[in-house]
């Protein structure tokens, strides 16, 4: 099994790259040695994308920097404290950390030493699946025996999940959101079993950690399984401080060959955690999502409470008018994976109606204020009303009337 994951290493690009093989040269003198660890590996033997690889080294932070900027690469010190140094080469970014080992633990505060032993490296990792390092010649190195665990989809703590959980209660979302990413099968008995134990201690993490974590849960493939697990143990509540629909999730996520828009976060949490307006507010703060999340969230949410209260779809000009085009299809979707879960969506509708507001272009307003002030209607704030109201009348017209058109209304409906 080593060899043939070995064989799969070295064909991969991110291993063969240039830069990479920089970094290793640099750091790799006087007898140290470095290693690429975890999402890397892991994702290459899965056949998953890479988008970063992080590699661990016996060598201490401050030869790493001196060894990298006599080589001509560039170091930066963006964890000394953790013997995390950022290796630029070949304009990509490499985080080099040397080997730790864990002396006392005081919930996220350990005492750390630096090492050279490889499995105590290991062993202070979260999950077997993950304890997996590979050497510049595409070696594997496997000193937990997760590659297993990692090619048969099981997430699993290392050693006592208690211990490996109580370092770190982020872990008890990792573990679901590993899951919801690599799992095959059921979730691994004794982990839940801890998390279970430990969920309070999620309400000791911050904001910023929770939001993160859930958002890249929320776009894996098995999203759905691991949110209604969450969600049974009463994991949900305590991350979000609210009720979930995981029937509308599954639903939503049962869309996806229509729309790659379900993965997206933003729409996942409508749909799940969106009762009222003030839902998306609370999640907004819960998770620290940035402006531009929140604006989108609250845009579905105001399209899904348009659907609701009219009768039959509105035109989709109309709805890429007021809500622009994401805006509508994110709201079109969190409405019809809600109507899926009530088994009352008429999915020929729904499709259709998706189908036009991807070719949909929002109608742009033909008149201006200046076009009325030509015609003879005086500045100040009523010329805004009147351009509101003619606006409006243009809208109801379903985008039919013409600047001449509406400037000859413009008289009647001038004070």
């Amino acid at each position: 099994m080593t060899s043939g994951a070995d064989d799969i290493l070295r064909q991969a690009d991110w291993l063969r790259s240039p830069g990479i093989q920089a970094v290793f040269a640099a750091v790799e003198q006087e007898g140290d040695e470095a290693r690429v660890v975890g999402g890397a590996v892991r994702n290459t033997l899965l056949g998953h994308a890479v988008p970063d690889v992080d590699i661990a080294t016996t060598a201490l932070p401050e030869l790493v920097m001196k060894r990298a900027a006599d080589a001509g690469l560039k170091p930066v010190g963006t964890g000394l404290d953790h013997g995390t140094v950022t290796v630029i080469s070949d304009g990509y970014p490499y985080e080099v950390t040397t080997l730790r080992e864990d002396v006392e633990t005081f919930g996220r505060q350990a005492r750390v030493v630096f090492g050279r032993d490889w499995t105590r490296d290991a062993e202070r990792r979260d999950f077997t699946l993950n304890a997996l390092y590979v050497d510049r010649h595409g070696q594997l190195h496997d000193p937990l025996c997760g590659l297993e665990d990692c090619l048969a989809g099981r997430v699993r703590f290392i050693g006592d999940p208690d211990k490996r959980i109580q370092e770190d209660y982020l872990r008890i979302l990792r573990f679901f959101r590993i899951y919801a990413a690599y799992g095959q099968g059921g979730l691994d008995a004794a982990g839940l079993s801890a998390c279970l134990r430990h969920r309070d201690g999620l309400r000791h993490l911050s904001a910023e950690r929770i939001g993160h974590e859930m958002r890249r849960l929320l776009k894996a493939p098995l999203a759905a399984s691991a949110l209604r697990m969450m969600n049974d143990c009463g994991l949900w509540e305590i991350a979000t401080g609210g009720l979930a629909r995981i029937e509308d999730f599954e639903a939503l996520r049962g869309l996806e060959d229509l729309a790659g828009e379900v993965r997206d976060p933003e729409v996942g949490l409508v749909v799940l955690g969106g009762f009222v307006r003030e839902d998306i507010e609370r999640i907004s703060d819960r998770f620290r999502l940035s402006n531009a999340e929140r604006k989108r969230m609250a845009t579905a949410w105001a399209v899904t409470r348009e659907l609701r209260t009219t009768e039959g779809f509105p035109p989709p000009a109309s709805l890429v008018y007021k809500f622009g085009r994401q805006g509508a299809i994110d709201g079109l979707l969190a409405y019809w994976a809600r109507m899926r879960a009530q088994q009352s969506a008429d999915e020929a509708g729904f499709s259709e109606l998706l189908a036009s507001l991807r070719e949909q272009t929002a109608p742009a307003f033909p008149l201006r204020g200046a076009d009325l002030i030509a015609a003879g209607h005086s500045a100040g704030p009523k010329l805004g009303d009147l351009l509101k109201r003619l606006e409006e009348e243009w809208h109801d017209s379903g985008f039919t009337l013409s600047k001449q058109d509406l400037i000859s209304r413009a008289g009647s409906l001038a004070p």
